[in-house]
């Protein structure tokens, strides 16, 4: 199975921007890896919303 590619430049920029990390730095993490943090992001910027 191959992760779409529009997902994954998705998922780049939500970490590039929420943690201003190199695009290799995030492309060099393993796919579970980078979903964690964008995940833990969006977490995140849903409690800084004021949501839980």
């Amino acid at each position: 199975m191959t992760y779409a590619a529009d997902r994954l430049y998705e998922d780049v920029a939500y970490v590039a921007y929420h943690f201003h990390w190199p695009l290799d730095t995030i492309l060099n993490l393993e796919h579970a890896e980078r979903r964690r943090y964008v995940a833990q992001i969006a977490r995140l910027n849903q409690r800084a919303a004021g949501g839980r």
